[in-house]
C-alpha cells in the first residue's frame, strides 16, 4: 500500500497537491462558521417555511411573515342608493397583506371594525336595482309623492318625498300618478322628481 502512494505522488504531484490544499481550506471555513450556524445533516434540517427573523420582526411585518400568518375576516359592504335603499353584501376574506387589503377597498368608507369583521359603506349615484325592476311613482291619499314597490294600488311604500298641490295638476298627470309611473332609471327618477317639484306645497 505504501509503495502505491509513493507512485501516485510521483505521477500526479500537482493534482494531489491541489486536492490537499482545497481540503484544508474547506476545513478551515467550516471551523470558522459562527456558533449559531451549522450545516444541515439531512434534507429535513432545511426548513421550507420559516417565521420572520428577529430583525424582520423589529422592522415590522414582512411579506414572509404575513404570508405565513394569513388572517380570515368578514367584510360587510353596505351600498346606499339615491332612493335610500341599502343593500348589504358579506364577503369572507383571507388577508395575506394588510396593505393589499386596504388598497382593495380604497373606494369605500370605513364604518366599523373589530378583530373579526370590517364594515365598509359606499354611496351609489344611482337608484337601487329594486326600483329599476319594480319601482313606481305614485301619490298617496294625502297627496304625497311616493315611490312604491309595484303599482300604487299595492300600497307598499319604498320612499316618500313631498306633498303635492293636486289642484294644480293636470288631469292626465293625476291619472298617471294614480296608475303608477315606472321609475326604470336614474335619469327617469330625477326627471319625475323635478317635474312634480313644481307642484309641491310650500311649507308654512
Amino acid at each position: 500500500m505504501g509503495t502505491k502512494r509513493v507512485h501516485l505522488l510521483k505521477k500526479y504531484p500537482k493534482t494531489i497537491g491541489l486536492f490537499i490544499v482545497s481540503f484544508i481550506i474547506s476545513s478551515l471555513m467550516i471551523v470558522n462558521l459562527p456558533s449559531n450556524v451549522r450545516i444541515a445533516e439531512t434534507a429535513v434540517d432545511i426548513p421550507f417555511i420559516r417565521e420572520a427573523s428577529e430583525r424582520e420582526k423589529n422592522i415590522g411585518p414582512t411579506i414572509v411573515y404575513e404570508a405565513l400568518n394569513p388572517k380570515s375576516i368578514r367584510v360587510v359592504l353596505e351600498r346606499i342608493y339615491l332612493d335610500g335603499e341599502i343593500s348589504e353584501e358579506i364577503v369572507d376574506e383571507t388577508i395575506l397583506s394588510m396593505e393589499d387589503f386596504w388598497a382593495e377597498y380604497s373606494d369605500w368608507e370605513l364604518v366599523d371594525q373589530d378583530e373579526t369583521q370590517v364594515v365598509f359603506m359606499q354611496r351609489i349615484d344611482d337608484i337601487s336595482p329594486l326600483l329599476k325592476i319594480n319601482g313606481y311613482f305614485g301619490i298617496t291619499d294625502k297627496g304625497t309623492l311616493t315611490i312604491y314597490e309595484g303599482k300604487p294600488s299595492d300600497a307598499k311604500i319604498i320612499q316618500s318625498f313631498f306633498q303635492i298641490n293636486t289642484k294644480e295638476l293636470k288631469s292626465h298627470q293625476q291619472k298617471e300618478l294614480q296608475k303608477g309611473i315606472p321609475v326604470l332609471s336614474r335619469d327617469r327618477y330625477k326627471e319625475v322628481l323635478k317635474m312634480y317639484k313644481k307642484y309641491a306645497k310650500q311649507e308654512m
